[in-house]
């Protein structure tokens, strides 16, 4: 750099002073701003998810809330940020309208997520904790986010799917209910006794505690198949009981059937060998 440039440079800083240290103020003052701006965010959006929890509002709700009171607060104190470094938030509230518009048709498809989970919210089709499947999937619900909803899998994996996909979807609640109804179908050879099949099964599910008394359990002959007679063994169970209920039965139904040599058969083919003589 030549002489000629730098002294150039100092005389523009010199005769330019004022404004500089105009610009040095807001650039400060815009820093500071935004540091006690997002301080600010963070211990109010804090606050708020406390104050819901407290209110033993649901963490699918509180979460939800919490989100859209945070990000609408971190706009605002952005703008107000840029306001004091001169930027004309009137226009550039305009251009972001015009910018969020093109990028609204853009994000159709983010958009619509938006709006399933304000749905999800409103009405209410599950909350944290209960165990549901939609879109092709299954899990616990952890939480509804903005865009997304969150599940966790029985294997401890964690699923992300997009709002829209759910609320587009058929909705199963496992957990709604407090009560459930478990279904079995036990497959017992033709030459059984069906009478004495029939007893042992019942004496299985009314020795189980965790059976419910009502409704009544069902025990009944549902189809005579290719190889075996079916029976369905229908009693309800709390839903907090339902699998461990279903694994215990099952290993007691194959033990105490073996005991009274009733036999479960599997599917078998007889082969027919014809012996022709070739002249």
């Amino acid at each position: 750099m030549t002489p000629e440039v730098i002294n150039q440079a100092q005389s523009w800083i010199i005769n330019n002073q004022s404004l500089l240290l105009s610009y040095g103020v807001n650039i400060v003052a815009a820093i500071i701003t935004l540091t006690i701006g997002f301080m600010l965010v963070r211990t109010l959006t804090n606050g708020v998810n406390s104050l819901l929890k407290k209110r033993n509002v649901d963490n699918t709700i509180s979460d939800f809330i919490t989100s859209m009171i945070k990000y609408a607060l971190l706009a605002f104190v952005i703008i107000a940020a840029l306001g004091r470094v001169g930027v004309q938030t009137a226009s550039f509230v305009a251009i972001i309208g015009a910018a969020g518009l093109a990028v609204g048709l853009a994000l159709q498809g983010s958009l619509s997520n938006f709006a399933a989970g304000v749905m999800l919210i409103g009405f209410r089709f599950f909350k944290a904790g209960d165990y549901i499947e939609a879109a092709g999937t299954a899990g616990t619900v952890r939480s509804v986010q903005i865009f997304t909803t969150i599940l966790m899998t029985a294997d401890n994996r964690m699923i992300v799917v997009p709002n829209a996909k759910i609320l587009n979807d058929k909705i199963i609640n496992v957990s709604r209910e407090k009560t459930r109804r478990l279904d079995l179908e036990i497959g017992v050879s033709y030459s059984a006794d069906l009478k004495l099949t029939k007893e042992v099964l019942e004496r299985i599910i009314n020795e189980d505690p965790r059976v419910l008394p009502e409704p009544a359990p069902r025990i009944a002959v549902s189809n005579l198949g290719a190889s075996s007679v079916d029976i369905i063994v229908r009693p309800w169970v709390n839903a907090t009981d339902y699998w461990a209920l279903k694994f215990d039965l099952l290993e007691k139904i194959k033990n105490e059937l073996d005991a009274n040599n009733i036999g479960i058969p599997f599917p078998q083919m007889d082969v027919h060998l014809i012996k022709s003589d070739v002249a």
